[in-house]
């Protein structure tokens, strides 16, 4: 739980990225690294996820590189041996949450209601991704539920921008952002490593606004 909770010191944003051509793996992650942005949340969305965090984790060692999307006990054991140092589901199932304890992955799991929150927090878990952030509720839900769980922490991903992620993180319940705006798909087909270095500082001086 403390390293999650660390995660949030290297910055106000975690970038959510989706890999499709392995050969953007490594330049993306300096890019993302050179910007002021060392935490990266690799999604199993594709075929080239694991080997690009493999790569990442290989090539670029100042970045802390997790596995995003994990649904199954399988998932965890993948992302683990690929070198993920975190892993964030969509969602929290007790089977996923026992799985990356075992493979020793600290999991940052997905919630998007009061009751998953209790769920979550009966097997361990105090800092919680809620998702999708903006559908299911945003800012006037992080401020709910902060009454009964003055103990939890959140990071809300889903729909963020960089002109609303000031907003969540005005909040004393929210930890950092997740936002997959520091990785567009067209800068990435492009090579254009320079507009993602750009976003990345862009976002790591982003401050929490009222």
């Amino acid at each position: 739980m403390d390293f999650l909770l660390s995660l949030a010191d290297h910055g106000p944003v975690i970038p959510v990225i989706v890999v499709e051509d392995l050969a953007h793996a490594v330049p993306l992650a300096e890019a993302l690294v050179a910007g002021g942005v060392k935490v990266l949340e690799v999604t199993l969305r594709s075929a080239a996820a694991l080997p690009a965090i493999e790569a990442m984790a290989r090539a670029v060692p100042e970045a802390i590189v997790g596995a995003g999307t994990l649904r199954t006990a399988a998932d965890a054991r993948a992302a683990r041996d690929a070198g993920a140092r975190f892993a964030v589901s969509p969602g929290f199932t007790p089977a996923l949450s026992a799985a990356c304890r075992e493979a020793g992955l600290p999991l940052l799991p997905g919630v998007a209601s009061a009751s998953e929150v209790m769920t979550a927090n009966d097997h361990g878990h105090r800092f919680l991704k809620l998702f999708p952030a903006t559908a299911v509720g945003g800012v006037a839900l992080l401020k709910g539920l902060a009454g009964p769980f003055p103990d939890i922490a959140f990071c809300p991903t889903g729909g963020i921008t960089p002109e609303t992620a000031p907003q969540f993180l005005a909040l004393p319940n929210v930890r950092v952002c997740g936002g997959s705006w520091l990785t567009p798909k067209d800068a990435l087909q492009a090579g254009d490593w320079a507009r993602v270095r750009q976003l990345a500082q862009a976002a790591s001086q982003l401050r929490a606004q009222p």
